[in-house]
């Protein structure tokens, strides 16, 4: 990182171009907006795949164990289900305590998943070939150790 000569003191440049978040989120950017476009036809933003997929796969999934799964706050999450159950894609049930709420895959979650599916596997095809298969692992493996590393859950 370059300096002022003065100081230590980091230059205001590099406080952008060499932010671990800046770029995670830059990257983030473009893969989502690529995802994004490829839903499209389903009506579906690639957050949305995730969550329905990540529903669909677990057993009696909680707002709370969802929210840790997938490292992300429970008031965003929350904000993120309602369009999925506004659709009817999932379901949201009290769980045993009042204050624990349960997330379903409804029939059509599934369907509206299994159309997604096909146009998810073709744009995630494309960005491994893009990347090439070894790089796509390494970035994956990075990726694992950020999350292991950093993750407050």
């Amino acid at each position: 990182m370059k300096t002022n000569k003065k100081s230590n003191i980091p230059k205001k440049s590099d406080h952008v171009q060499n932010c671990t978040s800046f770029n995670l989120r830059k990257a983030s950017r473009a893969v989502t907006q690529l995802f994004d476009e490829a839903l499209k036809p389903c009506g579906l933003y690639s957050t949305q795949f995730t969550l329905l997929n990540a529903i669909n796969l677990s057993d009696s999934a909680t707002i709370t164990k969802l929210s840790q799964a997938l490292v992300m706050d429970r008031t965003t999450l929350t904000r993120n289900l309602n369009p999925l159950q506004k659709s009817g894609w999932i379901e949201v049930v009290s769980g045993e305590d009042r204050r624990t709420k349960t997330l379903s895959i409804t029939k059509a979650g599934k369907q509206v998943l299994k159309e997604a599916t096909t146009y998810w596997e073709e744009v995630q095809t494309q960005v491994v070939k893009s990347l090439g298969k070894k790089q796509w692992e390494e970035l994956l493996d990075k990726l694992d150790l950020v999350v292991a590393k950093l993750s407050p859950y």
